[in-house]
């Protein structure tokens, strides 16, 4: 069966104003976002992977063009209008994991759920299944975020951002700021819900994070100048080759 389009953008542009000069940040990109897809952005610092990233989530508004959203043209919402439709249909996990220090765990994730959804006793059940499969257990539940670790605040981050089934979810350097074994298992957890059929679209600079996704886009000034089908990610085998292959893709763009 053909994979649905879930967010197309058309002539997709921003441009920031300092000092009276005008900075394009994003040219007339035309980008296809396929469901079920991980797709990671890249490109050197300035390309406007961050930018994109904001645009196509409605975090920010572009200045010209169109994205077309599960159907919805987020060019013509207002403010109001995209804070509603982000709460409902799209999920965010940033570098800097922005849990409630007053609040444990388990209320962290439910008052995220409770903004959509009315029955407590349902987000409960739901939020305990997410934490269990994060590897978030019991013991953990009633913690405050101060007294986790960096990888565990970001596994509770990511199922904050999943708690309203969100259509897309969307990663700005999720594992900038963690040592490498936090980053796997943070990683681990992206692979997985993606495997269950979770679309993604993340923005990093670090390889073994880009590994992780079945495509690569890459963004040089404003434009996207590569855009790699990398195939999906298995643990079970070596990927020598998948490496090989994005390293190649890289180099080719200047990387």
């Amino acid at each position: 069966m053909m994979k649905k389009t879930i967010i197309k953008t058309d002539k997709l542009c921003k441009t920031f104003s300092s000092g009276g000069i005008q900075q394009h940040v994003l040219k007339n990109l035309d980008i296809r976002l396929i469901e079920g897809d991980f797709t990671i952005i890249m490109g050197s610092s300035g390309s406007g992977k961050s930018t994109l990233l904001y645009a196509i989530s409605g975090m920010d508004k572009p200045t010209l063009g169109d994205i077309d959203f599960a159907g919805e043209n987020l060019s013509k919402l207002n403010n109001d209008q995209l804070a509603i439709f982000r709460r409902n249909h799209c999920g965010f996990v940033f570098q800097q994991i922005y849990l409630l220090d007053n609040m444990s765990v388990l209320d962290n994730v439910m008052a995220s759920g409770l903004l959509v959804k009315k029955n407590k006793r349902e987000l409960a059940k739901k939020t305990k299944e997410l934490l269990n499969q994060v590897g978030i257990n019991e013991n953990s539940w009633s913690k405050f975020p101060t007294q986790l670790s960096g990888g565990e605040a970001q596994r509770v981050g990511i199922v904050r951002a999943l708690i309203n089934s969100p259509k897309m979810l969307f990663a700005d350097e999720p594992t900038g700021a963690l040592n490498s074994s936090s980053s796997e298992r943070v990683l681990n957890v992206f692979s997985n819900v993606n495997h269950s059929g979770q679309s993604i679209v993340m923005v990093t600079h670090d390889i073994q994070t880009a590994l992780r996704g079945n495509r690569i886009l890459y963004l040089r000034d404003g434009v996207i100048c590569g855009d790699l089908q990398l195939g999906g990610y298995n643990s079970e085998k070596e990927n020598i080759e998948r490496h090989e292959k994005l390293r190649t893709f890289l180099t080719e763009m200047g990387w």
